[in-house]
Order: C-alpha cells, then structure tokens, then sequence
C-alpha cells in the first residue's frame, strides 16, 4: 500500500457510540477520503449510522477492516480502556491511526504503542480536539508573541451534569482535555501533580476532581472537573503579568476575551518599612475575531494532511503520552489523599477504574516494550485478588 501515490484514503472508525458518530459525519465531508466504513458490535446503531449516512459500509468485525488493503486509516472511538488493543491490532495491520484521547489508560501501554507505530513506520495522533480548537489557538498566540506577560498561572473548569461513564472517573474522562491545553499553551509538561476527588453518584469511580499540575518554569495549573454540577463551565484562563486571557467554549460570541490588566513587582527598591511596589496595569477588555471552523473536522482534515505529507502532527503519539503520564500521577496523588506526586517518578501501581472494578497496574517505565518483532509485550492485568483481568 503507497499512500503517497493516493489522493484520496479508506477511512474505518472503530466504535460509534455518543462521540463516535461525530466523526462519521466529518470524514464523510472530507474531500481526501476515498470512503468509510463503520465497525460497531451494536446492530441498532448500525442501522442509525445507516439511515443518516446512507454511502458509509457497515460491519461489526475489526478483522474485516484489518485485512482490507481498501482501508487505510482508522480512528479509534471505542472505550478508552480499550484503546490499547484496538490500537495495537491497527497499527499491527499497517494502519494509520488516530486514536480518541486518552491515548491509552497505562503508561507502558502508551510507549508500546508509539514504539510500534514507528517499527511499522505508520502515523500514530491522538485527539485532543481542543488544541484545534480556533479560540484556544487564539490564546496560544497571545502567549507566543508575549502579550501576556510572564504567564503566573493558568485554571480551567470542566462542569456539567453528565454524561457519566462507566469505564474510567471524571478525571479520565474530562482533565485530559484541559493538561492537553495546557502542555500546548505553554511547550511543556508539568513536573508534578496533586489531585482530591469524591465519589458522590456512584462507589466505583470519582465524579468530580480538582487538580494542581507544577511546571518546570514555575508556572501552576488548576483544574476542576465534574459530573455532578448543574452548571455547564468549559473555561479556560490564562494570568499573566500583563494580560488575562479568558477562552469559554460554551460562549456562541466573544469566545475569547483579553483583559489588559495585570500586575507585577516594581523594580524599585522597597521601603525601610518592607513595604514592597507594584506596577498595577489597567486597561481595555478586548473579544478579538476567532475564526469560525469545527475543531473537530480542523482536527481529521489535519490528521488526514499529515498521513498523506508523511508530517508529523501536533498532537502525536508523544504528546498523547505525556497527558496519560500526568493522569497516572493523578491517580497515584488521588491514593495519596492529594500528596504531590512527581510524574516522571511513578514507581508504585496505580489504580484506574476498569468496568467498576479496580485494576493494579505496573509502571514500568516502558522497559521493552516492543518485542524484535514489532509486537507490544505487556505485563498482563489484574484485579486485587491477583486474579488476571481481560481487557476488551
């Protein structure tokens, strides 16, 4: 198969629940794809997908897109404690990917993946659809030209009531989004974490969290997510020493809006008293133009432009890993009552939520994950009775 040779490429999206079918419809627009072809377990879905798309090929077997030399991307949109497998299978077949954020639910996992998309020298990328999102990129650029200032500390609130998941806790299933704003708005990966949740709706897993993430320079991260509060927040803030630069998802206008305030010490030096100066900047409040476009098709058209230019894209496989290092930290800090937790030093399991039932999970630091011939060796699961647990 030469995908260079190709102007157009075989899509096949791997499970099409709530998000799933989101993707259908956009890769249906694409003018690089070929055709498409939808793989669910579930007949009545099928039928819907059917009825609303009526040129999409349906099926309920992943070895049928496997082996199809016609297919030759696939996007993973099933569970994400599934991720892995479907993945792996693909990527095995030759496929390029693009897989649904969290890239994995283990960091091994992860590595093993990103060691064998490059053995198979096929794309790997992850979708953390925000980092296409036009008004985050819009505060990405106040932030690359120094319009903010130094950036002191940054906050994000992720609310609403639902939908609640039953494979992963609200921190899996929303915090990903906002560490991956964050690693892109500031080129970096934080150094540690702290992390408290409850679990207030149901016993197996955490409905809402709060998060601190420390970068290297300095800079502090907060986060707050939830299943449980009536108020739908996806909000996002930047504060710097001259700017607040504040991007809200759920605003229809004015998506991003630029506070030209701020402040910061004075270079004078302070009074006999230890009194201390500071320079207080006081200015207009700006909503500059972002441009109107679907972060999602932003993110399969790029997708699709890097597997046909072979480039790399934004959100690939390393940056998937560094978000899924930083929620294993959480993990281990949400066991520790919110003890900071380093996240290039997780040694001890970790505990995520697979189907309501806990699973112990080595971190490895990625030792071997490759075998010499391409395929992943992992450890296998287990529950903590010590009893292997299947993974799906």
């Amino acid at each position: 198969m030469n995908n260079e040779t190709r102007d157009q490429l075989g899509v096949a999206i791997l499970g099409c629940g709530y998000w799933g079918i989101n993707y259908v419809r956009v890769f249906s627009e694409l003018p690089q794809v070929r055709e498409v072809t939808v793989i669910d377990q579930r007949p009545d879905r099928l039928e819907e997908v059917g009825s609303r798309f009526p040129g999409v090929t349906l099926g309920t077997d992943i070895e049928d897109v496997l082996r199809s030399d016609d297919v030759d991307v696939a996007i993973i949109c099933t569970p994400a404690t599934t991720h892995f497998e479907v993945t792996r299978r693909c990527l095995d077949a030759g496929k390029h990917v693009l897989v649904e954020k969290p890239i994995t639910t283990q960091v091994d996992e992860a590595e093993a993946l990103i060691s064998l998309a490059e053995a198979k020298g096929v794309m790997l990328m992850v979708g953390h659809t925000f980092v296409y999102n036009p008004g985050v990129q819009k505060v990405k650029h106040y932030i690359q030209q120094g319009e903010a200032g130094q950036v002191y500390y940054l906050y994000a609130q992720r609310t609403n009531l639902g939908p609640i998941r039953h494979d992963v806790n609200a921190l899996w299933d929303l915090a990903p989004h906002d560490v991956s704003i964050f690693n892109y708005l500031l080129d970096s990966s934080p150094t540690w974490v702290t992390a408290v949740g409850g679990k207030i709706l149901q016993q197996c897993c955490e409905d809402f969290g709060f998060i601190s993430l420390g970068y290297e320079d300095g800079t502090i991260g907060h986060i707050h997510v939830s299943w449980a509060d009536p108020n739908k927040v996806r909000e996002v803030v930047v504060v710097g020493s001259d700017k607040r630069i504040v991007f809200d998802d759920v605003k229809t206008m004015e998506q991003v809006r630029v506070f030209e305030k701020g402040v910061m010490p004075s270079v004078d030096e302070a009074s006999s008293y230890g009194e201390y100066r500071f320079l207080i900047r006081d200015g207009d409040i700006l909503s500059p133009r972002v441009e109107v476009s679907e972060p999602l098709k932003n993110q399969c058209r790029h997708f699709m432009d890097c597997v046909m230019e072979r480039k790399q894209p934004v959100t690939h496989g390393q940056a998937g890993l560094e978000v899924v290092k930083v929620m294993a930290a959480i993990d281990r800090s949400l066991e520790l009552n919110g003890a900071p937790v380093s996240v290039q030093d997780i040694e001890a399991p970790v505990s995520i939520p697979h189907n309501g039932i806990p699973i112990a999970i080595s971190r490895n630091g990625g030792s071997n994950p490759v075998a010499g011939n391409g395929t992943p060796v992992t450890a296998p699961h287990h529950n903590q009775n010590g009893k292997p647990v299947e993974v799906n």
